[in-house]
């Protein structure tokens, strides 16, 4: 246990009682909360970094709270981890917000605390409500009525602004307008007004105080010294003591439906030295190392780091790995980790298809991949398909059951010799556009033709023995879609869900909001977006370029990850080549 004025070390694991320090005269009290349960917060590199990060502040106090599991219908008091005093006795509650479908959390941990929902309502008693993650930095507008402030964009390059400014004992509101004028990447809601035309769109956004007029979402340009791994280890998480490092951000290959590729760009990887330190100091606390990122397979040191010897057994796991980057070496990677399940996503069934979210890979690069794995005593395969992709027809959905059957084919092909033969598990998942990806203006499928999609694929594999297939539940995708192209007026669709403990039909059945509004919508090319006050570099006309390449079926390159020699999305100012 870290104990008395300790600090958390950058790069090692506390025990699971997180960091223990007294709050002293001057301290910040900060209850950094995860609007989930304790496993799946805990699960989460980010909010693990934020503790950190909050806690190497000399004058900051920051414990762990998580969304408390429900008993007999009733929310209990959510208390923190490290001392179990009730989060509301903090000067500051900090909400770190990865999903939409952690934002109905967010109202629920609030009310339990005895806070007033609405941010306007709570006057200078109460303790700042702060939230940040990337779900804010996409749109945070449906959480802006309940939230007093937002910080947008990477945690290392706002967490110090941010409390160089902040004064727990100053006045609420003068705080803010401070805050909103002094620190970049900070957003305050109650500072701004939307107003709409009389069809629903977005109008303008009124300011009402001298602010600025957009916020830029920040970014660290160089993550050569900044290491991220895992902060605590437990076995309680969906990674069961498993030392998390997380060896890029972004990715280059600029798929369509992706807001990853988008929102960090550009794409930056962490250099081999940095990393083979962090893999020694996982090796000293436990045999599992897991490397995370967007495209890990990109990482140009990733065989050199996986083949290193150190002197005992190491066990990596990949979060991601590309059908076309499946090489020996990571082959090699994959079987000292005793790794029985690999996954790859097609994303698409069809060429086509692949073609118009920008995938880059082949169906013979999936083919090729599930006939590499199973060679390599790799048994079991999940492969990973979204459903209701701008233009898919009944033909593309046909060819995901097509391209399951090939893999089937070859998974036994290669299997004869071995005596058993390996499971495929495929994965199904609704289409939803999100916010700074050239898919923001595409509609989402209705409920019905996407349990309609579903069926017509579980239908196809259904005789196809060794293979299952799972697939999202499309309401739940539904919800997602409404809160990640909300406006602020979702808020008013979030609080009444609340009021209707989680019952979102009846919700949606009786909200004087349109929820289909959101949802099922093409948005017109020159509409204003509830995020476009957001400025990450990118430029919206290359955005919808980018969609309407993808309607005509047609490819774009990879980003080249070189600030210096590309200026084509806006986000670098560099020159193209030639």
């Amino acid at each position: 246990m870290v104990t008395g004025s300790q600090q958390l070390p950058s790069g090692h694991a506390a025990t699971e009682r997180g960091v223990i320090r007294k709050p002293g005269a001057g301290r910040i009290r900060v209850a950094l909360v995860y609007p989930n349960l304790y496993h799946v917060g805990m699960s989460n590199l980010g909010f693990q970094t934020v503790y950190r990060l909050f806690n190497e502040i000399d004058h900051v106090v920051c414990e762990r709270a998580f969304l408390p599991e429900q008993d007999g219908g009733k929310i209990r008091r959510v208390l923190t981890v490290e001392s179990q005093k009730p989060i509301e006795d903090s000067d500051m509650i900090a909400f770190s917000i990865s999903y939409e479908n952690d934002a109905p959390g967010v109202l629920t941990i609030l009310e339990a605390a005895g806070l007033p929902l609405p941010a306007a309502q709570r006057g200078a008693t109460f303790p700042l409500v702060l939230a940040g993650g990337v779900f804010c930095f996409l749109n945070p507008e449906p959480l802006a009525p309940f939230i007093d402030a937002f910080l947008l964009g990477e945690a290392e390059a706002l967490v110090s602004g941010f409390f160089q400014i902040f004064d727990p004992l100053a006045d609420k509101q003068e705080n803010l307008l401070a805050m909103a004028r002094q620190v970049p990447g900070l957003y305050v809601p109650a500072f701004y007004r939307p107003r709409y035309h009389e069809d629903g769109t977005l109008a303008e956004v009124e300011r009402l105080a001298d602010v600025p007029a957009s916020v830029s979402r920040l970014i660290v340009p160089d993550l050569s010294d900044l290491p991220t791994a895992s902060t605590i280890l437990t076995p309680d998480t969906t990674f069961d003591d498993t030392y998390l490092i997380e060896v890029s951000r972004g990715c280059s290959h600029g798929c369509r439906f992706c807001s990853a590729g988008y929102v960090y760009r550009p794409p930056r990887f962490r250099p081999f030295a940095l990393l083979d330190r962090q893999v020694d100091d996982g090796c000293a606390l436990t045999d599992r190392i897991g490397l995370v990122g967007a495209a890990v397979s990109d990482l140009p040191d990733i065989r050199e780091l996986c083949d290193k010897d150190r002197g005992r057994e190491v066990r990596f796991s990949f979060s991601s790995l590309r059908a076309d980057a499946l090489d020996r070496p990571l082959i090699e990677a994959l079987k000292k980790g005793r790794v029985k399940t690999a996954t790859i996503a097609p994303d698409a069934g069809s060429e086509r298809m692949r073609r118009v979210v920008n995938k880059g890979i082949t169906e013979d690069h999936v083919v090729a991949a599930a006939e590499t794995l199973v060679a390599a005593d790799i048994p079991n395969l999940k492969v990973y398909f979204m459903i209701g992709l701008p233009t898919e027809t009944e033909t593309d959905v046909a060819a995901i059951v097509d391209l399951v059957k090939q893999i089937k084919h070859r998974f036994l092909r290669t299997s004869r010799g071995k005596g058993h033969i390996g499971d495929i598990t495929v994965s199904l998942n609704s289409f939803v556009p999100k916010p700074f990806t050239p898919f923001q203006w595409a509609a989402m499928d209705e409920v019905k033709t996407l349990k309609t999609k579903i069926k017509m694929v579980k239908t196809g594999l259904k005789k196809t023995a060794n293979v299952r297939v799972h697939a999202d539940v499309p309401r739940w995708a539904y919800l997602q879609g409404v809160i990640a192209r909300g406006d602020r007026r979702v808020g008013d669709i979030l609080l009444l869900a609340h009021k209707n403990k989680g019952n979102w039909p009846q919700t949606f059945k009786v909200s004087p909001v349109n929820p289909h509004y959101y949802v099922h919508r093409e948005r017109d090319p020159d509409e204003r977006f509830p995020w476009d006050f957001i400025d990450n570099g990118l430029d919206k006309s290359y955005l919808l370029k980018e969609y309407q390449r993808a309607l005509d079926g047609r490819t774009s390159a990879p980003c080249p990850a070189d600030p210096s020699k590309c200026s084509i999305c806006g986000v670098c100012e560099g020159k193209p080549e030639g």
